[in-house]
């Protein structure tokens, strides 16, 4: 995975938390919501790019 999209992907992750935050304080379930898809999001893509990743390490490309 490259630098870049780790910083990406940890980005959209560390976004989703905030606004999962914020709508748990001002009890806005629709913005605690958005949070958790952008979470969920961000995580898959780095399950894709791990997924990469690892095979990368077995062809040895």
């Amino acid at each position: 995975m490259g630098l870049g999209d780790k910083i990406s992907n940890k980005a959209q992750e560390i976004a989703g938390e905030a606004k999962e935050k914020l709508g748990d304080a001002t009890n806005n379930e629709q913005l605690q919501a958005q949070g958790l898809k952008d979470q969920a999001a961000a995580k898959a893509k780095q399950a894709g790019e791990h997924v990469k990743d690892a095979a990368k390490d077995i062809t040895g490309g």
